[in-house]
């Protein structure tokens, strides 16, 4: 067992975080809509700001252990991780409708039909879409910060 967290290390703290990053975004946006009273706009945004904060922290240091604090080379993680999920997040915004316009949800709702299985939130226009593309974007945001931001000298 010990082997396997060692081997695995990365992509298990990756995933904690991951989770946790989601928390803060969720937590983050009731407080500012419900506690706040903030537009729904600016508490996702904003929402959306903590999240990425906490993700570049998190990843930064106990996920992909980059330990330079030089100001030249936390600038580029900065830029780079801010970019890299802006890019993952106009993905998700332009591909969930894309994919549910296109019926892309019908393929699991017909199979959970035929399974008669009835759960009300699976039942929500575009959830199955939703669901492939975090995945999707996961994956990507994770390929994003391993070989791009905080890439290691000896990576090749």
């Amino acid at each position: 067992m010990k082997e396997f967290l060692k081997k695995y290390k990365e992509v298990i703290t990756y995933i904690i975080f991951g989770v946790l990053t989601t928390l803060v975004s969720w937590g983050s946006y009731a407080v500012f809509v419900n506690l706040l009273s903030m537009k729904v706009f600016t508490g996702n945004l904003l929402s959306w700001i903590c999240a990425v904060a906490f993700a570049y922290i998190t990843n930064k240091l106990w996920v992909f252990d980059s330990k330079s604090w030089n100001a030249g080379v936390v600038v580029k993680e900065i830029i780079s991780f801010i970019a890299s999920r802006g890019v993952t997040g106009v993905i998700e915004i332009v591909c969930v409708p894309l994919l549910a316009k296109t019926g892309f949800d019908n393929i699991f709702y017909n199979i959970l039909e035929k399974m008669n299985i009835s759960i009300g939130i699976l039942f929500t226009d575009g959830i199955y879409s939703k669901i492939v593309l975090a995945v999707i974007v996961v994956i990507l945001n994770y390929f994003f910060s391993k070989f791009l931001i905080f890439k290691k000298k000896n990576d090749k």
